[in-house]
């Protein structure tokens, strides 16, 4: 227990804490998520153990942009010290990054699966036509910034559900940015957003996969977008931009049909003047070279 603690740089779900079960690291590049309760948890360890022995899941696909499954362990936490909890053991996706910036993005206009009962559909339907789920296919779901310096932006939960197509685009504008406090300057969008092995570019991969596979549906799974802003910072270029899919306790079986609601997402946000458009200069109002 002494080398477990709540990521640093968790920005969505909940935190571990004396009252609250949560993830934690151990500082070697593992990440603990406790199995969440009812079936949720149990759904999601059958994703991981299904997911990682399918032959049909391309390898690169597999190892690029998901969580590597090490299976579970019985971890004693500081919310329930007397009774060991089960969680799921997976790679730490920002292991390594010295001063991660982090996104995490909710793919998917329908976010509750079709096996859902009423009262928790309603509760979805409420939440997707209050965010930017139903309009854009996708909402931003928690951020940090990294600014030169140390300092750090991790807005709120609320202010986050409050934000409407113009305020997530300042998001994302803002996650791009060396600028501390509210400003933004979007020094970072090449070599975080363009590039060889920039976001638009794996996230294309990743459409490329799901224009294809009709083995799952990715219902409320995030796209989690990850930098270190302190290498970016310094070179200009690189800081091991990271795109992972994350969060599968809604995951169903795809029954071989596509997954329309998550590629519907997914092309939206490709498509965001954000991420792509004639000249990033011109979508983002800053002085950035070309990005597609």
């Amino acid at each position: 227990m002494s080398d477990l603690r709540p990521p640093e740089h968790q920005v969505a779900g909940h935190r571990a804490s004396a009252n609250k079960l949560g993830p934690l690291v151990d500082g070697s590049g593992l990440f603990y998520k406790p199995l969440q309760a009812g079936d949720r948890g149990e759904h999601e360890l059958a994703f991981y153990e299904a997911f990682s022995a399918h032959a049909t899941v391309p390898p690169r696909i597999r190892d690029t942009f998901f969580p590597r499954f090490h299976g579970t362990r019985l971890l004693p936490t500081e919310a329930r010290p007397a009774e060991p909890h089960p969680h799921l053991v997976l790679d730490d996706l920002l292991a390594g990054l010295e001063a991660p910036s982090v996104a995490d993005i909710k793919i998917g206009a329908i976010t509750w699966p079709p096996s859902s009962p009423e009262p928790y559909v309603a509760k979805c339907l409420a939440k997707d036509r209050g965010t930017t789920s139903v309009l854009l296919g996708f909402r931003v779901s928690g951020v940090r910034v990294v600014a030169p310096g140390g300092a750090v932006w991790r807005p709120e939960r609320p202010e986050l559900k409050a934000l409407d197509t113009a305020g997530v685009r300042r998001v994302l504008r803002r996650y791009v940015s060396t600028v501390a406090g509210d400003g933004t300057d979007c020094a970072l969008a090449a070599a975080v957003y363009g590039g060889e092995g920039g976001v638009l570019s794996q996230l294309r991969e990743l459409k490329a996969w799901f224009e294809e596979q009709t083995l799952f549906h990715f219902y409320s799974a995030s796209i989690l977008l990850g930098y270190d802003a302190n290498a970016v910072s310094a070179s200009g270029a690189g800081g091991g931009v990271r795109v992972k899919l994350v969060d599968f306790a809604h995951v169903a079986e795809g029954d071989g049909v596509i997954d329309h609601n998550f590629l519907g997402g997914l092309c939206s946000l490709i498509k965001s003047k954000v991420l792509r458009g004639k000249e990033i200069s011109d979508l983002l109002g800053c002085g950035v070279r070309r990005l597609t």
